[in-house]
């Protein structure tokens, strides 16, 4: 490429590394300076092994969430677990979440007020249990096998979505796929009841507890590994009640995501390298906030 090694190039006049002028140089022409600029991993970000361990814990959670959800289902499709016991343990569940998550100044940061929380989830138990017979009956014209079909994929388009850098509030996409799901599964059930039981707990487990989950690691580090292992056990052990296979499946995922991959991307991390010089397309910095005014 350089043009040093050529004995037909001129070394009188030295060359500029110019475009807005004619040189006695060919177009490819570099001196030995050229590989002088090179620099390797610029703004590469050194990962500590407990940190990335704590960021997929995150991941874990959400197919936790997924565990729980569908073990609760199963009950309740049994006939196992009743709608009412359902709803009080949610009531209550929802009851402490809102204590803590207050205690975390989470309403606080978003500048909402308690009337506004209780105005809002009042609007939605309200439309829930007023379309839950229309919710039941919705898919009674499809069959069982493609309705278990779309919940699957809808809660693995939930696990895909998610936005799990910033869970607090989660994603419209994410969340609209859990819902979605989470009717499809509810239409299922025996009743009208148990539909509106379910979708409440479809918004416990996928709307507001990762809103307190994110509370929890921004303002209460210590606590959110015990939360988090918690609802880790409780998909496992959810799934160990009626499907032990499955429970080992679930073990073996959480571990790997947890624990196995933040090696894996720590050990990728040292075989990183990036190269950047003077070949690199030039990049303009410059502030245009006089003409955004």
């Amino acid at each position: 490429m350089g043009a040093d090694s050529d004995p037909g190039a001129p070394s009188a006049v030295p060359w500029r590394k110019v475009l807005y002028e004619r040189q006695p140089f060919p177009d490819n022409y570099v001196d030995r300076r050229f590989l002088e600029e090179l620099r390797r991993n610029v703004g590469v970000r050194r990962y500590r092994y407990w940190a990335v361990v704590r960021e997929a814990g995150l991941v874990t959670q959400q197919l936790s969430c997924v565990a729980v959800f569908l073990t609760l289902w199963w009950y309740m499709y049994q006939g196992q677990l009743y709608p009412f016991t359902l709803l009080l343990a949610g009531l209550l569940c929802a009851l402490l979440g809102y204590g803590l998550y207050e205690a975390l100044g989470g309403s606080r940061r978003e500048g909402r007020t308690r009337l506004a929380d209780l105005q809002s989830a009042a609007i939605f138990l309200a439309f829930t249990f007023g379309f839950s017979p229309v919710l039941k009956t919705l898919t009674e014209s499809v069959s069982t096998d493609t309705v278990y079909a779309m919940s699957a994929l809808m809660l693995l388009a939930h696990l895909v979505t998610f936005p799990y850098a910033q869970p607090s509030p989660p994603g419209s996409l994410s969340l609209n796929a859990a819902l979605f799901g989470s009717v499809c599964l509810a239409s299922r059930l025996p009743g009208a009841l148990h539909t509106f039981a379910m979708l409440t707990c479809a918004l416990l487990v996928f709307a507001l507890w990762p809103c307190l989950l994110h509370s929890l690691r921004d303002r209460a580090p210590r606590g959110f590994p015990w939360a988090a292992a918690l609802v880790s056990l409780g998909g496992v052990g959810g799934l160990a009640s009626q499907s032990p296979g499955g429970a080992l499946l679930l073990a073996l995922a959480q571990l790997t995501l947890t624990l196995l991959c933040p090696l894996l991307l720590l050990w990728l991390q040292e075989h990183k390298d990036n190269i950047h010089g003077p070949w690199d397309e030039a990049e303009i910095h410059e502030d245009l906030s006089r003409f955004l005014q």
